[in-house]
């Protein structure tokens, strides 16, 4: 490390894999010092950075002119963020065990039970267009220090779909054993979603109702150490980035490799960002990491809009 930045390591496997990344460019760490990072998401509207510390029980935001600070504290232990068309922020919590939504420094629970018991603890979740949340709920939440300690209720770790105004949420899938991150394609049509134990992504189709079908496995992260996939973002083009072993591997659509972006520190998510969005913010252990890159994703606002 040298002046606040990674000498980035690039292990290219297909020539597509520097057309979407600069193997040159070096990893720059905003800050370091937390517990355990996650969550990150950019607001669009105001232009700043939103991002879990697990841990600490903090939700923090980052902008270039302020650097970082507390935005909630306490967070819930909150986890995975994403944004309503109105830029409010809707969070995973663990100690509560729901999915929450912020207006201001107040915030409400939308869901936080299925059929009378309490979720596990939801982890990641995405937002479509037409207002359904697709989330993840494996017992990570559980354990001591990430909210816990608690008894799961549930005797499955599922994947959930909820609209505002709902009483419960739907659940759409009960057979992972730790599903983990969510992504959609651009078109909205197609939903990844991660199993951690399984070291693999899944594809569901979105139906016209919202509901999901399918499930296949479309691709595998198996590789070296106890690092596992966590977290996926896609670019412009359905270009897969998901955390795994060693850093970040980089999939085309299709579920090719093209290379990774090693790290020597947990990676457990990432999320396109800056005002061209070809910045990559990264939750990693201790750090909030920014590495630039050809490729472009997005906001969960430039969706909206």
């Amino acid at each position: 490390m040298e002046n606040g930045k990674f000498m980035s390591i690039y292990e290219i496997l297909h020539p597509d894999f520097k057309m979407l990344v600069d193997v040159h460019a070096q990893a720059e760490i905003i800050k370091e010092g937390f517990q355990f990072t996650e969550g990150p998401v950019w607001h669009a509207h105001e232009e700043c950075l939103y991002f879990s510390d697990i841990p600490a029980d903090t939700l923090y935001k980052y902008t270039d002119q302020n650097g970082v600070e507390v935005a909630h504290r306490p967070s819930g232990f909150s986890n995975g963020l994403t944004l309503d068309k109105e830029g409010a922020i809707i969070a995973c919590e663990h100690q509560t065990r729901a999915i929450t939504k912020y207006a201001g420094q107040e915030k409400q629970i939308l869901t936080g039970t299925y059929q009378g018991k309490k979720l596990n603890s939801p982890n990641d979740l995405i937002l479509t267009k037409n207002g359904t949340i697709f989330f993840t709920d494996p017992i990570y939440g559980l354990r001591e220090g990430n909210g816990g300690p608690a008894e799961a209720e549930l005797p499955f770790q599922g994947l959930f779909s909820y609209q505002e105004g709902w009483t419960e949420p739907r659940l759409e899938c009960a057979d992972f054993v730790r599903p983990n991150g969510v992504a959609l394609s651009r078109d909205q049509k197609t939903l990844y979603v991660i199993d951690t134990v399984k070291q693999h992504i899944r594809i569901f189709n979105v139906k016209t109702d919202g509901s999901l079908e399918g499930g296949q496995v479309l691709l595998e992260l198996w590789g070296d150490g106890n690092d596992r996939p966590d977290g996926l973002k896609l670019d412009e083009h359905d270009n897969i980035f998901s955390t795994g072993a060693g850093g970040i591997w980089v999939f085309r659509a299709d579920g090719i490799l093209l290379g990774k972006i090693r790290f020597h520190q947990k990676t457990a998510n990432l999320a396109f960002g800056g005002e061209d969005r070809r910045s990559l913010f990264i939750t990693s252990s201790q750090f909030l990491i920014r590495l630039r890159v050809k490729t472009r994703g997005f906001s969960p606002l430039d969706i909206v809009d």
